[in-house]
This record gives C-alpha cells, structure tokens and sequence, in this order.
C-alpha cells in the first residue's frame, strides 16, 4: 500500500466510486461541483493499491489557524485494515501546529465517534465551545 498526495482529475471515477461504495450519496449529485471542491482543498492525499484509489482524506482550511478535515473515507472493501488510522495521523502530524484542528461527523454514527476518540479528538462540548450551522 502506498499513501501519496494525488491529482483529483485523474482519479475523479474512482473517487465518486468510493463515495458510493460508503454511501455518501449526497457528493454524487453534481460532478462539476464536486471537482470544485476539490480544486479548492487544501490537501488531499490517498491511499493506493496498485494505483488503484482505495481511500482519502481531503482538507479544507488555510493549514496555519484552521484546518478542516472534509472527507475521510474508505472503500468499504478496505474496512478494518488501519488505513483510515493511517491517513488520519498523516494529516494530524503535517499539520500539527495548526491552531484548530477539528472534523465533523454524525452524531449517531457510533463507528466514526469511535475512530475519532481514538484520535484523541474531543467533543467541542469539552472544550466549553459551541459551534452553529447552517
């Protein structure tokens, strides 16, 4: 397995193919606005099998004040195999200096909560913080 930062464009299939494969239905709607998103990501990097894309993490942010983890997914074929772990780490570690790191995920997604405690990610309810969205 090989972990490398990658041009979006040239593997753009296997990217909406990975969405799919974890249910993320929601990236699969518009193409071109999804290539925008990725145009304007601050780091991308996967995770290759043979050249074949098999999981990512895509960053947002301006990687000194903040940094948003946006994606971090992987081909449900792959589960279990400490890929995401690695990706993760890859990321917390390049940009460990950054003044906040932080993702989002659904609350109800007992899986992802765990992977994320594991972290060492905190809820923002302990860092006495309140975040809003739109």
């Amino acid at each position: 397995m090989e972990f490398k930062e990658f041009d979006y464009n040239k593997y753009f299939e296997e990217i909406k193919k990975i969405f799919k494969s974890a249910n993320w239905s929601a990236y699969l709607k518009d193409d071109e606005k999804l290539k925008r998103a990725f145009k304007n990501s601050l780091y991308l990097l996967g995770a290759f099998e043979n050249d074949k894309l098999i999981a990512f993490i895509r960053c947002v942010g301006d990687g000194e004040h903040i940094l948003l983890i946006q994606d971090l997914i992987v081909d449900s074929n792959y589960y279990r195999q400490g890929i995401g772990t690695k990706l993760f780490k890859y990321v917390l570690e390049k940009y460990k200096n950054v003044r906040t790191f932080c993702l989002f995920t659904d609350i109800h997604d007992i899986r992802d909560n765990e992977f994320y405690k594991s972290m060492k990610m905190v809820r923002i309810e302990e860092k006495d913080m309140i975040s809003y969205i739109r």
